[in-house]
């Protein structure tokens, strides 16, 4: 088996960027944060640009996702998740969808305020905000920025609807914000999930929080009342989908009430990406996995088309769906489903004395 080049590193190249307009000054960043001593165990060295972006709220149009509003404060991912369908999205910012993604990450130091001040305008009309939809808010900067946390307070304070989806364990560190959140019914959290087997899960997403850690995500959340659930994402045909019921049991048992499953999309050079991935990883079990993926697909590695992008189609496609369907049946999952209010979103909330 060949080694990787890049030790904490999900991809070990940078694809050509298909738009190729332009260029990336790389010399000069323009983000200082004295990176400490386990950021140079990685290789290469993880740059952070400013994001100049005067919004912070994406408006989601798409008829098959559950929500209307997302937040990214970051753009890029340091997790490296080899699989990941937001790869791609780097390219229009003039990187590589590859170790690009992971290594040069575009950063919203002002997403708390852009934040509030879309919530002052008069024209937005409060609805649950997913905090994630692209890349992970809980990616390792994280903890010395501090922007999600920033913006999760400010989604408290005008008490906006949030749901949060992660596979980082840092989210713990908001544990306060989130469990007063969840008083008002104003949050859940969805911790993904995509193996259960830490070997697999360190190679396929070296940064993140070992699957054992996410399952005390899930308790302790639980545990203070804040509504927990799991998200296996991506189920990789041929390979994890078989963990599906042991996932849902373990998550179960951790605490969680809901849950939901995605699977495997590789949109563009990901797929080649993923393809390089698993004939140096798992070269004997490539060509089995390929042909697994391609059998949900209608014969190619992704589908784009609506209502079965995330679920695909074919017998193996529904035997993953009955899969699910009966094991989140058995461990008592989805049996109530939980709905955030937006009832109670206040415009201005530092003034509210002024009303009376």
């Amino acid at each position: 088996m060949n080694q990787p080049k890049f030790k904490g590193r999900g991809a070990q190249t940078n694809p050509k960027n298909r738009f190729n307009r332009f260029s990336i000054d790389n010399s000069n960043p323009g983000y200082d944060l004295n990176i400490d001593e386990n950021y140079l165990e990685v290789q290469p060295r993880t740059v952070f640009y400013r994001d100049e972006s005067k919004s912070v709220i994406s408006k989601n149009d798409s008829e098959d996702l559950f929500f209307d509003y997302s937040f990214n404060p970051y753009r890029g991912c340091e997790h490296g998740c080899i699989y990941c369908y937001a790869r791609p999205s780097h390219e229009f910012l003039g990187f590589s969808e590859g170790l690009d993604f992971e290594t040069k990450i575009m950063i919203k130091e002002n997403a708390p305020e852009l934040l509030e001040e879309q919530f002052n305008k008069k024209s937005y009309k409060p609805d649950v905000i997913l905090f994630c939809g692209n890349t992970d808010p809980y990616q390792p900067i994280e903890r010395r920025l501090g922007i999600t946390r920033k913006s999760l307070q400010v989604c408290l304070d005008y008490r906006n609807p949030v749901s949060v989806i992660t596979k980082n364990a840092l989210v713990l560190r908001d544990k306060d914000i989130l469990t007063e959140m969840a008083g008002l019914n104003l949050v859940s959290v969805m911790i993904s999930i995509a193996t259960l087997d830490k070997e697999l899960a360190n190679k396929m997403e070296p940064r993140t929080s070992i699957p054992e850690r996410r399952l005390r995500i899930i308790e302790e959340l639980a545990k203070n009342g804040v509504p927990a659930g799991v998200n296996i994402a991506p189920v990789i045909p041929g390979l994890t989908d078989k963990e599906i019921p042991l996932i849902l049991k373990r998550t179960s048992e951790s605490g969680a009430k809901i849950a939901g499953y995605i699977l495997l999309r590789l949109p563009y050079s990901v797929k080649d990406l993923f393809s390089d991935w698993l004939k140096n990883e798992l070269p004997g079990q490539a060509n089995k996995i390929l042909n697994s993926i391609k059998s949900t697909r209608n014969g190619k590695l992704n589908e784009s088309e609506f209502g079965k992008r995330f679920t695909g189609e074919g017998e193996l496609a529904d035997t993953i769906h009955e899969l699910f369907r009966l094991n989140c049946k058995k461990f008592n999952l989805n049996s109530e489903r939980i709905r955030l209010t937006n009832k109670l979103f206040r415009r201005n909330p530092g003034n509210q004395l002024a009303l009376f």
